[in-house]
């Protein structure tokens, strides 16, 4: 991940006034949306009802903190 977004990242979480411990960024992605939660060091939540698959996620060397069929398990 481009040192670019891990700055975006932290400037989203000062703005928002919150610590990257109360953060977690909710994805479909695992090259994009999950990546930059783990090289931001926030949690990761990965959605299942997008792009990425439970076998695909097998693939990448990283997982995320919590794997969710879809984002109704979040806010139901």
């Amino acid at each position: 991940m481009a040192l670019q977004t891990r700055s975006r990242m932290r400037h989203g979480i000062r703005r928002l006034g919150v610590e990257a411990e109360e953060t977690a960024i909710i994805g479909d992605r695992m090259d994009t949306d999950i990546v930059a939660g783990v090289e931001s060091g926030i949690d990761t939540v990965l959605v299942l009802s997008g792009v990425t698959t439970e076998h695909e996620m097998r693939k990448f060397a990283y997982r995320p903190r919590y794997v969710l069929s879809g984002v109704g398990e979040i806010a139901p």
